[in-house]
């Protein structure tokens, strides 16, 4: 090794590392894949504390017993995940005959100006349901393990409900078992670590909250002043998608302006998507900068990356927790950054301090003879 020169070394050093973390990062994805019935619950607990977390402190401030504010503080999240769920799938279906019947429109235009070119999405809107019928043996198959996958994501969402409680209960002592089990002379920064991760996670979560609040708001307000039926169900879906940064607000964007296509016709269709479109920027030029600029900045590139890792490791549930994941990583390596900076960096950001020395100092010289 002594005969390559610095930089080969260096760069082998650096192999060996990024070789190193990335076969632990495998392994503890495999692992969280198999144990992904128990990490899920934890995951998506841990990201309802950090959401619910000043409701239950505000109870708490108010007189109420810890375990009441936490039981009341779940209640009230099942009772808004409830209602917008409801909410959402009543419009869908309400309005799903009407998109059907505008797909069967927008095809048989196609076919009317582009000739053949179109006739196959006239034949394919036409026989939507024959093409259902045919594979409907093959669906019938796949009900059991459709029970299954039903039967297990429930049973995943009470624990992840009954670890929220818990989790917000017993949060308090939270940092005393991570003193406790921390390895000796660590426990200060694994304290400092893990609550400024935490504090990346809640900030994002009530950022993407409120953000999400006023999109949905704003998209409502606007499909109700352009008649479209089911504005209410549609805001509650945007609100809901915009928990995954881009392609939630593309899809539930999609379904309003299809929604308003199918009943209002193309010119309402058209004034929705510059509804949802304005609506897009306002979030993108002056709510993030300023609701989130507290919290944990990301670039656009390294949330879409983490969004389509997520999505490769464990679809839309990986896409869910992508993000916040994310945050808490930058909040870990920004708290990590000072405390292990090298000796020339801790010299670079002291010298301003040495260069003023001699100025304060020069009277004191002067008076010494």
């Amino acid at each position: 090794m002594q005969l390559l020169p610095d930089p080969v070394r260096r760069l082998g050093a650096w192999c060996a590392v990024l070789l190193l973390v990335a076969g632990v990062g495998w392994v503890g994805v495999r692992l969280c894949e198999e144990f992904r019935t128990a990490v899920t619950p934890v995951l998506l607990a841990l990201l309802g504390t950090a959401l619910l977390g000043p409701l239950y402190r505000r109870l708490v401030r108010a007189g109420v017993q810890a375990s009441v504010a936490a039981g009341l503080t779940c209640v009230a999240v099942v009772a808004v995940v409830g209602g917008a769920v409801y909410i959402v799938v009543a419009a869908l279906v309400r309005n799903g005959d009407q998109i059907i019947a505008s797909l069967r429109d927008a095809a048989k235009g196609v076919s009317q100006h582009f000739g053949a070119a179109g006739t196959g999405l006239d034949d394919l809107a036409a026989n939507s349901r024959k093409l259902l019928s045919r594979f409907g043996d093959t669906a019938a198959s796949n009900v059991i393990s459709g029970v299954s996958i039903v039967g297990e994501s429930l049973a995943m969402a009470v624990l992840a409900l009954l670890l929220v409680f818990f989790f917000l209960r017993d949060s308090h002592q939270a940092m005393e078992t991570l003193r406790a089990v921390a390895p000796g002379g660590t426990a200060d920064t694994v304290e400092a670590v893990a609550r400024r991760a935490f504090e990346a996670v809640e900030g994002f979560m009530r950022g993407t909250t409120l953000i999400a609040l006023i999109d949905a708001v704003c998209i409502t307000v606007g499909l109700l002043i352009l008649r479209v039926p089911g504005a209410v169900g549609l805001g509650a879906l945007v609100f809901v998608g915009a928990y995954i940064p881009y392609l939630g607000a593309f899809i539930s964007g999609a379904v309003a302006v299809l929604v308003a296509l199918a009943d209002r016709g193309f010119v309402v269709a058209l004034w929705a998507l510059g509804v949802v479109l304005a609506v897009q920027v306002l979030e993108g030029h002056v709510l993030q900068p300023v609701i989130q600029s507290r919290t944990v900045q990301m670039h656009p590139a390294v949330v879409m990356v983490a969004i389509t890792a997520g999505a490769s490791v464990a679809g839309i549930l990986g896409m869910l927790l992508a993000v916040p994941l994310t945050a808490a990583a930058f909040g870990v390596v920004q708290e990590l950054r000072p405390r292990y900076a090298t000796p020339s960096e801790a010299g670079s950001s002291e010298a301003p301090p040495s260069s003023e020395a001699p100025s304060s100092e020069a009277p004191p010289s002067s008076k010494a003879p």
